[in-house]
């Protein structure tokens, strides 16, 4: 569970700014006596101001670290997608993404951060107060005994939180690429950043109703990939297919403008998936907390390879030949899975959670195709099944955890998402329309909705 710092109260007296660098200080002096050479003789038991103001600084500096790999992902994805989208929309789809990260920001920080969190153990969404403060400058006025329970600075929590609402953000952008319109797409971001996923978080992260029942997701399997890929999916279904996708019973490939892009992508993603993964632990302030998270980053990344290697040997055996594109998903597929559980899991239990996200895609692609959901970019197999999946699976490792209430919270935040997103995609249609024209679609949305031409080689591709 990921709980909100404490609000200082005013009027509080700081520690001067000397004894600060003088904990800070000690600390340090702390550390090299206890590193490796130093006999017994030299280690004392820090005090427990030391601990825990060496603590605070190790565990913000998790978040900062965590935070701005997870923010890298923001490239990741729009790299991945302007790879998979055809040439005449590569520019739109990376307008979307700079779009929807900028547009997450705003919103957790104006209503999206107080929303998240229930205030109460067991409720169901936080306050809808507006712009949400963070510590003074220089700690003025802040309570030290405060300070140092919370356990890290109010900024780094924030700012780690949000870079995932912009994930889940991302998700929805891939899905639906090559034909609906710009504006539309960005109106249902600010509700799905602002509204949707902070209520939804908060009945998990936020110590909410889910998280009384012993529900479990480490770092978002279903609160951030899954909810992302259940709005894609409704989105989907309510938007239609791409133009020419689905004729005459068959499937009409589309293949998109760079492979060498979406592979950095990939890349991209799988870096800063240590982030999101490693710095869900919460904490780097002892040697347990380090120790768990390089455990996590070692089950983060065998998990993601196992997802290649298994998805590269379905489609050798079924097809006769390696996709690429799938390829790439069973990566991505192997990441979300791990996510929902990558602490307690053996290495061995790593690779199996990854590799049947790897299955996952080599089944999923082909079945969406048949019920003719376009998912341009494989987000609903790779987010959303393998969401599911990774969520369910968690007390195979973690004995803490059950089967029933693991299904209770999946099926929950589905049905909580797909409403709400139906909701929203259906108002939209009505009032402004979501999608462009079949004109437009055909001449690509980079000339059609962001006025940037396509090479004349690309018109119709």
């Amino acid at each position: 569970m990921r709980l909100k710092p404490t609000i200082f109260p005013a009027g509080a007296t700081p520690l001067p700014k000397g004894q600060y660098r003088g904990l800070l200080l000690a600390g340090l002096t702390t550390f090299l006596l206890l590193a490796p050479g130093a006999s017994a003789q030299e280690t004392t038991a820090p005090a427990p101001a030391m601990a825990a103001d060496t603590a605070y600084i190790f565990n913000t500096l998790l978040f900062l670290i965590g935070g701005f790999l997870v923010m890298w992902m923001a490239a990741g994805f729009a790299m991945l997608e302007a790879g998979l989208v055809r040439s005449k929309n590569v520019s739109m789809q990376c307008a979307k993404n700079i779009a929807l990260y900028s547009i997450a920001g705003l919103m957790y920080w104006l209503i999206g951060y107080n929303l998240m969190y229930t205030g109460v153990d067991g409720g169901y969404m936080g306050s809808f107060s507006l712009i949400y403060d963070l510590d003074p400058v220089g700690l003025k006025d802040a309570d030290p005994a405060a300070l140092l329970d919370t356990g890290y600075s109010t900024a780094s929590d924030w700012f780690f939180q949000m870079v995932f609402v912009a994930t889940a953000a991302s998700i929805v952008s891939g899905t639906l690429a090559e034909r609906i319109k710009l504006w539309p797409f960005l109106a249902f971001v600010v509700l799905l950043t602002g509204f949707i996923y902070p209520i939804a978080g908060s009945w998990q992260w936020g110590g909410g109703w889910l998280s009384e029942m012993g529900f479990s997701d480490f770092a978002g399997s279903t609160l951030v990939h899954s909810v992302g890929g259940w709005a894609a999916l409704t989105g989907a279904i309510i938007l239609g297919a791409r133009n020419g996708k689905y004729q005459g019973g068959r499937v009409t490939p589309m293949p998109g403008s760079s492979i060498p892009l979406a592979t950095l992508g990939t890349f991209i993603l799988w870096l800063g998936w240590f982030g999101f993964n490693g710095a869900s632990q919460l904490a780097m302030g002892t040697i347990s907390d380090v120790s768990d998270v390089s455990r996590i980053f070692v089950n983060t990344n065998m998990a993601a390879a196992a997802g290649v290697v298994v998805t590269m040997v379905l489609l050798q055996l079924i097809y006769k030949r390696v996709d690429v594109t799938m390829t790439l998903n069973g990566a991505l597929a192997g990441l979300v899975a791990i996510t929902a559980e990558p602490l307690a899991p053996s290495v061995l239990q790593a690779v199996f959670i990854g590799g049947v996200g790897g299955v996952i895609v080599v089944l999923t692609v082909p079945l969406l195709d048949r019920l003719q959901i376009d998912d341009v970019v494989g987000a609903i197999p790779v987010h959303l099944i393998a969401g599911i999946w990774g969520t369910l699976i968690v007390p195979l490792s973690n004995s803490e955890t059950s089967y029933g209430v693991q299904l209770v919270g999946i099926l929950a935040y589905g049905a909580f998402t797909v409403v709400a997103s139906a909701i929203i995609w259906l108002a939209l249609r009505a009032i402004v329309g979501i999608r462009v024209s079949e004109e437009e679609e055909m001449i690509g949305l980079d000339k059609a909705e962001i006025g940037v031409e396509a090479y004349p080689e690309f018109a119709i591709n």
